[in-house]
């Protein structure tokens, strides 16, 4: 999938919007980056085109957030991981849809996107979180 949109987290945020996790690929070497960027990190190339990710991957570490900062006071305690997704990447995310006590390393999990509130000027950001697959 090649989308002539710039490589820049505001992008993956837009795509996120519609439903898609993108990342940013290399045409030279293939290395994909996530968050995209605008040159390869591995080869230093700037051609580059965006790909859609797997939403499914597996847990690789968890916390539990019991002291949070403002904005997400009236969320605690959640948790929060790190998702090693179909192809490699990794992706930290909040965890939901799940007690505590089921969450265990190694569980597959897939993400789900809540679309930004329309009424909000940009930077509006989709959330996404993780949920059992």
């Amino acid at each position: 999938m090649s989308e002539t949109a710039p490589f820049t987290i505001e992008q993956f945020y837009k795509f996120m919007n519609e439903g898609k996790v993108m990342a940013a690929k290399c045409k030279k070497c293939g290395t994909i980056l996530l968050p995209p960027r605008p040159m390869c990190i591995k080869c230093h190339s700037n051609e580059l085109e965006w790909t859609e990710l797997a939403k499914r991957g597996k847990l690789l570490t968890y916390t539990i957030i019991h002291v949070a900062p403002p904005q997400f006071q009236h969320l605690i305690p959640y948790a929060v991981g790190i998702v090693k997704l179909e192809n490699g990447l990794k992706l930290p995310g909040m965890i939901r849809g799940i007690e505590f006590e089921k969450i265990k390393i190694g569980m597959e999990l897939q993400i789900e996107i809540e679309k930004a509130q329309q009424a909000q000027t940009w930077p509006s950001w989709p959330k996404y979180y993780f949920k059992p697959a």
